[in-house]
């Protein structure tokens, strides 16, 4: 029996080392595909900080960050105040993309507690801490599809968001053939979801290979309530969330959905 994970490449191959030394087997089917997007920041805006919400929005950037920061750093010369990229505070997410920022080159990282709500108030709680001016400008670096209007929130509270899109995800359409044999022939355990867009994917993706009533007849493993309620909302009867927004937690309550079958 199995555990398919549904999670974009690359970040797809450490869970599934996790889940190995845990002593599962693992199916992948990575129903999103990411596309970096060519960042031009023709932006005069004098940054105060970054804010990210995913790893893939460092990956999308990275092999230009040398680039843009020779462009601000020349800016800077010339008498304006933009630091270069990696000098700049960034505020990330969750732990997972504060590593990669830290790669990256980033040397202050700020970690929210895992989700898009946790890191507008970190960034908040930052303004009241005087870390950050109320009415500082912010870089968003952000993905093509956004499932809260993070710049809006922070809008709200006197700062001012330029939005960069860096990169998208893509929807693929088709499952891997081993997976559409799991599901025939009942050997996939559990299904793990990260994301409200790709939990959507891997619907689509299972009504167009004929699998989904298999599909969602197995434990639906997610990250937050919002993955959850894609499952719910498509019949899913066996739809378990994490007690926190990161993939220790996951999982926990992959561990608790294989316990209750075996009861």
């Amino acid at each position: 029996m199995s555990i398919l994970v549904t999670r974009p490449h690359p970040d797809n191959e450490a869970t599934a080392d996790n889940l190995r030394a845990r002593g599962h087997v693992v199916l992948l089917a990575p129903v999103l595909k990411f596309e970096a997007v060519a960042f031009h920041d023709e932006s005069e805006a004098n940054y105060s900080a970054i804010i990210v919400t995913s790893a893939n929005a460092i990956r999308a950037v990275s092999p230009q960050l040398q680039d843009l920061d020779l462009k601000k750093l020349g800016l800077r010369d010339l008498g304006l105040k933009n630091l270069g990229l990696l000098e700049l505070p960034l505020f990330a997410v969750g732990e997972h993309t504060a590593t990669a920022a830290r790669d990256a080159g980033f040397a202050k990282v700020i970690v929210a507690g895992g989700d898009a709500a946790a890191l507008r108030d970190k960034v908040v709680q930052s303004a009241r801490e005087k870390v950050l001016k109320r009415k500082s400008t912010l870089l968003y670096l952000a993905g093509a599809d956004l499932s809260r209007d993070l710049g809006g929130e922070l809008g709200a509270e006197g700062f001012n968001v330029v939005t960069q899109t860096t990169y998208r995800m893509a929807p693929v359409k088709h499952l891997p053939r081993e997976v559409c044999e799991g599901f025939a022939a009942h050997g996939v355990e559990a299904v793990l979801h990260y994301s409200r867009r790709s939990a959507r994917a891997f619907l689509e993706a299972a009504r167009d290979e004929g699998v989904e009533i298999s599909a969602l007849a197995i434990p639906q493993c997610c990250l937050s309530e919002t993955v959850a309620a894609v499952l719910r909302d498509a019949g899913a009867s066996q739809v378990l969330v994490a007690a926190s927004p990161d993939e220790n937690a996951l999982f926990d309550t992959l561990e608790r959905a294989l316990r209750t079958r075996l009861a």
